[in-house]
C-alpha cells in the first residue's frame, strides 16, 4: 500500500522507508504531484504536523503522516518550541538560531531541554498522533559538526557528547524522531489500514 511522507527529504524518506513494514511503500511530496511548500502556521507541534498531512490527505487522496519537531528549554517557557526552526527569523538560519538561544541562556543555571518530535498520520479510518521525546541539556558552546539545527549545543540525558558529535546511527537510536516513528512503525505494522 502506497502511504506518503510528507516531506522531500531522501535521507529522512530512505531511513522512514527502513522502519516500514514491508507491505508499505513509501511516496514523498514530489512523487504524489505536491510542488508547494505546507504550511506550518499552527501554534502547535501537533497542529503543524496534522495541518500537513491532512492537507495532503484531502488534497491529493493518500493516506499520508507529516512530522514536526521543536526544541523545549525549560529556564525560557519552552522556547523555541514550535518556532524552532524560525526562531531568530524567517530565513530559518541555524547558525543565527543556534546565537539567539544561547543568548538568551547567558547566566542562568537550568539548561534542561528536550527535543519533542510529533508526527500526525491521516488516513480514510481517521487521525492518529504519536510522539517521541529525548531529554538533555543545552551546552554553552557548539561541539561536533554532524547532524543539523541545534545539535551541536543539544547533550542527550546520560551522554557527554552532543547529537553533533553521535554518529548519525548513534543518534537515530535514541533521537525524538526515531522514538516517534518507531510507534508510528508499531502501529502500521498492527493495524489493517
Amino acid at each position: 500500500m502506497k502511504i506518503c511522507f510528507a516531506t522531500n527529504n531522501k535521507n529522512k524518506l530512505e531511513e522512514v522507508q527502513n522502519m516500514l513494514p514491508p507491505h508499505f511503500e513509501l511516496v514523498s511530496l514530489e512523487k504524489i504531484g505536491c510542488t508547494e511548500e505546507l504550511r506550518e502556521d499552527q501554534d502547535t507541534l501537533e497542529g503543524n504536523s496534522l495541518q500537513k498531512a491532512q492537507y495532503v490527505f484531502d488534497t491529493f487522496g493518500y493516506s499520508c503522516f507529516a512530522d514536526d519537531t521543536g526544541l523545549e528549554v525549560s529556564s525560557i517557557n519552552g522556547e523555541p518550541g514550535v518556532r524552532s526552526a524560525r526562531y531568530a527569523g524567517n530565513e530559518r538560519d541555524n547558525e543565527a538560531n543556534i546565537q539567539l538561544l544561547l543568548d538568551k541562556l547567558e547566566g542562568k543555571e537550568d539548561r534542561s531541554a528536550q527535543f519533542r518530535t510529533v508526527i500526525t498520520l491521516v488516513t480514510p479510518d481517521g487521525t492518529k498522533q504519536f510522539e517521541g521525546i529525548v531529554k538533555g541539556k543545552i551546552i554553552s558552546k557548539k561541539t561536533g559538526d554532524k547532524g543539523f539545527g541545534y545539535d551541536p549545543v543539544f547533550v542527550p540525558e546520560g551522554y557527554d557528547t552532543s547529537f553533533a558529535q553521535m554518529s548519525m546511527d548513534e543518534k537515530n537510536k535514541i533521537s525524538h524522531r526515531a522514538l516517534a516513528f518507531n510507534k508510528l512503525s508499531d502501529y502500521l505494522s498492527s493495524s489493517k489500514i
